[in-house]
């Protein structure tokens, strides 16, 4: 029997391993190169065969007592009983270890999810809030560029004005004489010039600010796009890891995913950070709105002075061409009583000659008789009355003739400066028909309308 139950043994020992499956109910289960050679006992039935002596002695002291083997037996009893007992309390501490840990799972899992809960609403909230300032930011970005446009229509619409300016300049340099003067016309000019250099610069300065706070607006309205397109992936990843359960596909085991920490912020930082960028949003968008209210009354500022100065110097090409006509006027006025006193003059000097023609006769007959009388002989040659009155004719004759001759004189003297007189006369009067038509033909024919069509803004 000894030896059938050596071969079962080794039988059970060696044949081939069972699956895993069965391993819980086969007691002689061994894995697969983990076999050993069975124990070998004392064959106490044919061991004597070979040395009896050796066999008694064996079979003498491995013998047990009866008290041995009841002490055995209730050792064996008490082992199970505590075996037993002991794997009781196992078994309940398993049962209570279990549905606590079943609970805490629960507990612990309710709470993960009411945290993402929360943690979804502060994410919505200011998804929300960053999203109603980016709405804020994108308008007022586009109303800023709608004032860079007006800022630079309206640096463009100061040219025309200030050509027209400098080409009146330009023109009024072709006066001469005494009427390329320094009038009120020319430093209204240079004034508007000036005015409109001023505006332009003005205007140039308040563009590259606003230029300067669309970059700052673009750069604060990039962060809101950052931060709401971060808060919209959060959300979705939030909302996927809230509506995952204990059945849900897709889950898996990460090993250690615990331990890995790849956090930036904390939830004070998180909520600073959108707080922050809400808060820079804002403040560029009071500097936006600021700079726009700057820019409208700059226009209309510039708009007006520029106005203003185009009106003044109008007023003052009216001024001035009135001025030049009234004196263009008088000019011809007394050019015409020039002319008309040269006329007269000129009858004048006729008349003198024909004076002086005329007393030539008289001279002549006067002298006359005195020669024939300076014939008479002797005693005849008498002083008489006759004498003196001839001597006295001659006296008179030629007295009317020097004062004639002296009348004559200071007639043609008189008509030459006349006649100089009309030539200044004409001269100025072509000057001022020149100023006139500069004047009022090329520079007021180039300022009868405004050339800016500015809207202004009150």
């Amino acid at each position: 029997m000894l030896s059938t139950y050596h071969e079962d043994i080794k039988n059970q020992i060696c044949r081939p391993s069972l699956p895993v499956t069965n391993a819980l109910v086969d007691p002689c289960y061994t894995p697969c190169g983990m076999a050993t050679e069975p124990l070998r006992f004392p064959n106490l039935v044919t061991g004597n065969a070979r040395n009896p002596q050796h066999a008694a002695r064996a079979a003498l002291y491995t013998r047990y007592t009866p008290f041995e083997w009841a002490n055995s037996s209730l050792n064996q009893y008490n082992e199970a009983d505590t075996n037993r007992n002991f794997s009781e309390r196992l078994r309940c501490e398993a049962m209570r270890v279990m549905k606590e840990t079943e609970e805490k799972t629960a507990v612990a899992q309710r709470e993960s999810g009411r945290r993402l809960g929360e943690r979804i609403t502060d994410t919505t909230f200011w998804r929300n809030e960053v999203a109603t300032e980016l709405e804020n930011m994108l308008a007022e970005t586009s109303r800023l560029q709608d004032t860079r446009r007006a800022l630079e229509k309206a640096i463009q619409d100061c040219e025309p004005p200030l050509h027209i300016a400098q080409e009146n300049l330009y023109h009024r340099e072709g006066r001469h004489g005494i009427d390329l003067v320094h009038d009120q016309v020319e430093q209204s000019l240079l004034s508007e010039v000036e005015q409109i250099r001023s505006c332009q610069c003005r205007l140039k300065q308040l563009h590259q600010r606003v230029c300067d706070q669309l970059r700052c607006s673009r750069a604060a309205q990039q962060e809101l796009e950052l931060d709401v397109k971060s808060k919209e992936s959060a959300l979705g990843i939030d909302n996927v890891a809230h509506t995952l359960n204990n059945f849900s596909r897709g889950i898996n085991y990460y090993g250690g995913i615990e331990k890995y920490d790849n956090t930036l912020t904390t939830p004070d930082s998180w909520a600073e950070n959108s707080n922050r960028n809400c808060q820079r949003s804002q403040n560029e968008r009071i500097k936006s709105a600021q700079l726009r209210a700057d820019a409208d009354n700059l226009i209309n500022t510039c708009s007006n002075e520029i106005w203003n100065s185009w009106g003044s110097t109008n007023n003052a090409f009216s001024r001035r061409v009135a001025e030049t006509l009234e004196a263009k006027g008088k000019l011809q006025m007394h050019l015409h009583k020039v002319q008309k006193e040269i006329f007269d003059e000129e009858k004048n000097i006729e008349l003198l000659r024909k004076a002086i023609i005329d007393k030539s006769k008289p001279l002549k007959v006067a002298h006359t008789r005195l020669e024939g009388r300076s014939h008479r002989r002797a005693v005849e040659l008498c002083k008489d009355d006759a004498y003196n009155s001839l001597v006295l004719e001659v006296q008179e004759l030629e007295h009317s003739l020097n004062q004639l001759h002296r009348k004559l004189e200071e007639a043609e003297a008189q008509h030459q400066q006349l006649l100089y007189t009309q030539s200044n006369l004409e001269s100025d009067l072509r000057l001022k028909v020149n100023s006139l038509f500069i004047d009022r033909e090329k520079c007021m024919g180039m300022r009868r309308s405004f050339p800016i069509n500015a809207t202004i803004k009150y």
